[in-house]
């Protein structure tokens, strides 16, 4: 597949990824579902927006560089003849890398809050009664939590999805900046090949076909325009015998 090609499929990917890390985000701040009373009764990783900035605001530009750089012409981009393709995936790494601290960032919190556990009550006081992840082993533990209720699956279901999902946008991002750095250094596909093998025909031809064909249109103008005046010679020429 074109380098060109893979960026787009990556993300076309990327973009229901980080909407739905977003939403998982905006879902904890409903401890089991219900609104919280005090906003200290929410977890504290939960303000970290791990799902809303890192893999929601940070992926959406990667994705939306990623989507463009298959119309990138291979003459230039933005009608800049110096800006080619191959400067546009170079460009790529750059956000791909960011995509890859986003998605991390959002890994870690994620992470974090799944060894900590969710904050609840205990019939006493509000509190994270959890240590070392000991919950995940032992579900008997839940039942430590008093209200929320429902809030230990809650918690572990929305954080274990950002948790997945930050995975899959860091991989993403990864295979980007190796599909960039190859584009990067052979080009792409459509543009006179990788590397410039196997290629017979000149860059102009091969890689502006747009202005290939314009320039053509011109000289079959330009050769109908010829034409014409000969045959006007001609008949002027006839006229004068």
């Amino acid at each position: 597949m074109c380098t060109g090609g893979c960026a787009k499929c990556l993300g076309i990917t990327l973009i229901p990824l980080a909407v739905l890390c977003t939403l998982a985000n905006i879902l904890l701040f409903f401890p089991g579902g219900k609104v919280a009373e005090n906003n200290d009764h929410i977890t504290d990783e939960v303000w970290y927006f791990g799902g809303i900035l890192g893999s929601g605001v940070l992926m959406i530009f990667p994705a939306l560089v990623f989507l463009g750089l298959k119309n990138n012409d291979c003459c230039g981009c933005c009608g800049n003849e110096s800006c080619g393709k191959r400067f546009a995936m170079f460009s790529s790494i750059i956000f791909a890398a960011i995509g890859v601290v986003g998605a991390g960032y959002c890994f870690i919190v994620s992470a974090v809050a799944i060894n900590k556990g969710p904050k609840c009550n205990d019939g006493l006081q509000w509190l994270y009664p959890f240590t070392d992840g000991n919950y995940l082993s032992d579900q008997n533990l839940w039942s430590s939590c008093v209200s929320p209720v429902d809030i230990v699956p809650w918690h572990l279901t929305l954080f274990a999805l950002l948790l997945v999902m930050s995975g899959i946008q860091a991989v993403l991002c990864g295979i980007q900046v190796v599909n960039g750095l190859f584009g990067t250094i052979c080009g792409d596909c459509r543009c006179c090949g990788c590397c410039g093998v196997g290629q017979h025909r000149s860059a102009a031809e091969h890689c502006c076909p747009q202005q290939q064909d314009t320039a053509a249109l011109r000289q079959h103008h330009l050769a109908r325009i010829g034409a014409s005046v000969q045959r006007r010679g001609k008949s002027a020429s006839t006229s004068g015998k």
